[in-house]
């Protein structure tokens, strides 16, 4: 064979491997994000309720979408007082299309009515998608009665942590990209490095001031550097070398949530939770009118950032390690199943 034979039969394979290539990036690229979730919420096929909130006007179903399950949560927006703009639309004749009287009385008139909507300047609803959704994301969402747990240090040592070891490395993957690979990095507003990176909760609209919610997630580490060291997991990891980094972490939070949003520190509800929805420290930032929240902001579940440095300057070195922590856990929780296992034994 000769050497221009062997160079055109080389030149054909790299043709074949290169058009392979090409048709691997095509057909395996990531869709556009918006049009990758509107086609999915079109094709979700509802299969039950799986809760309900009548103060936060909230819905949590569980479907399908193709072969996996599928956990669609649907929010009726509040209306946005703080945009004079908006308000003034409910001047306009078109704002409902329909209306149908229900009673009235004297000066009182009571009526059911449907609502102009635009998905840039009134939106009626958010949704929220978990898909695909596992059975953890199943129970987690679903209805369920709530319990009680006092966890000292020992249940803690035997049960909670053994639990919480399950619930990191992959588990927590989403949150690695967030910190480390630029996912979402168009939603960060803020990021200080060796401490944390603060955006939006998915819990918010972005819009409506009043519902305002953040989430600041740290970037420091018990030990090591980056995405390979050893993360702080919960407020159990704190001890009295971080009181400064909180305080630091706190201030900051207030200066950036006035600049951009011009929301004073007294109208900021900042806490962690415990137990929290996943383990790595994060901190939650809230409008304090934000009221659609429910038991994520009740006592047994929310501490405060102020309570938790306060209690950091007197629990010493070991900080919450020595702690006798009590909360509330719903009954499909996976911890409150070892727990129970554990305390019956």
């Amino acid at each position: 064979m000769s050497s221009l034979s062997v160079i055109s039969i080389l030149c054909n394979i790299l043709r074949v491997q290169y058009i392979q290539y090409i048709l691997y990036l095509y057909l395996c690229r990531p869709l556009h994000s918006t049009t990758t979730t509107m086609n999915r919420v079109r094709d979700f096929q509802f299969t039950q309720l799986l809760n309900f909130n009548s103060q936060s006007k909230t819905v949590t179903l569980l479907g399908t979408i193709g072969d996996d399950n599928a956990i669609l949560t649907v929010e009726k927006l509040p209306f946005e007082v703080t945009d004079e703009a908006y308000l003034k639309q409910f001047a306009s004749p078109d704002i409902f299309p329909e209306v149908k009287q229900l009673e009235n009385n004297d000066v009182y008139h009571w009526n059911l009515a449907t609502l102009a909507q635009d998905v840039n300047k009134r939106p009626g609803v958010k949704i929220n998608l978990i898909y695909p959704a596992s059975e953890t994301h199943v129970q987690k969402y679903s209805q369920q009665q709530t319990r009680m747990v006092v966890e000292t240090p020992e249940l803690y040592q035997q049960v909670t942590w053994p639990y919480i070891e399950t619930q990191l490395g992959s588990r927590i993957q989403w949150v690695h990209n967030i910190l480390y690979h630029g996912k979402e990095a168009e939603d960060v507003v803020y990021r200080k490095e060796d401490s944390f990176v603060l955006l939006p909760d998915m819990k918010w609209d972005r819009k409506n001031v009043n519902s305002l919610y953040l989430v600041a997630i740290s970037l420091r580490n018990l030990e090591g550097q980056g995405e390979s060291g050893k993360p702080i997991t919960s407020i159990r990891d704190l001890n009295h070398s971080h009181i400064q980094w909180l305080k630091e972490l706190r201030e900051d939070i207030y200066k950036v949530v006035k600049d951009k949003y011009n929301v004073d520190r007294s109208f900021l509800r900042v806490f962690v939770h415990y137990q929290p929805s996943y383990y790595h420290l994060h901190v939650h930032v809230v409008h304090i009118n934000n009221e659609g929240l429910g038991s994520s902001q009740l006592v047994g579940k929310a501490i405060l950032l102020n309570d938790v440095i306060d209690d950091l300057g007197f629990l010493g070195e070991k900080g919450y390690s020595q702690k006798t922590l009590t909360y509330a856990l719903g009954e499909n929780h996976k911890l409150w199943t070892a727990i129970k296992a554990h305390t019956e034994a």
